[in-house]
């Protein structure tokens, strides 16, 4: 894939949906592992009450169990994906933040589209933390949320403003990890 692009599965706008009446913002940050896991959670949940969600994965490309599980929901999660796959690899911090802007532009025409209950923004807080997404550009998204649009944020690192202004902020906190013993991530487990 061409640096910057989004790759993205389109699974549809879930025609026929239910409406949620009131959503809220929230953010899964921390060190411990469980961010991403809480969202798609969240997602699955969402889709099996049949809301519409739309799942956007920054610094991600490529296959992941998440993409896999999604499919079973068919048209009620859509997923984009907006990272160059090579943030960890081989880091392009003028490639990455475009593909993290980009993702940020779609994300928010997804969130006021009226398509969608629910926007998650995987990753989101990493892109913004390393400053991919310019200042406050993640905060004012949240502040133009519809009212009835449920807002995910994971990553680590939220800022404090973004914190503040969130309805729920859960911290995955770090005991002990077996990534420490050099034991590489799973798929299906961590990805």
């Amino acid at each position: 894939a061409a640096h910057g692009a989004a790759r993205g599965l389109r699974l549809g706008t879930g025609a026929g949906s239910m409406t949620m009446e009131q959503g809220y913002v929230q953010v899964y940050t921390g060190d411990g592992k469980g961010k991403t896991t809480a969202a798609v959670g969240l997602a699955m949940r969402a889709a099996a009450a049949n809301l519409r969600v739309c799942f956007c994965q920054f610094m991600k490309c490529g296959p992941t169990g998440e993409l896999d599980a999604f499919r079973l929901f068919g048209d009620l999660i859509a997923c984009e994906q907006f990272g160059t796959g090579d943030e960890l690899s081989a880091p392009d911090a003028t490639a990455d933040a475009q593909a993290a802007k980009r993702g940020l532009a779609v994300a928010r025409d997804m969130m006021l589209s009226g398509a969608y209950d629910v926007v998650v923004l995987d990753e989101a807080n990493v892109a913004d933390s390393l400053g991919y997404f310019g200042p406050d550009a993640l905060v004012d998204l949240v502040l133009e949320r519809p009212e009835n649009v449920e807002l995910v944020v994971t990553g680590r690192g939220a800022s404090d403003t973004l914190t503040a202004v969130a309805d729920l902020v859960t911290e995955m906190k770090k005991i002990k990890h077996y990534y420490d013993d050099g034991l590489p991530a799973r798929r299906g487990i961590e990805y």
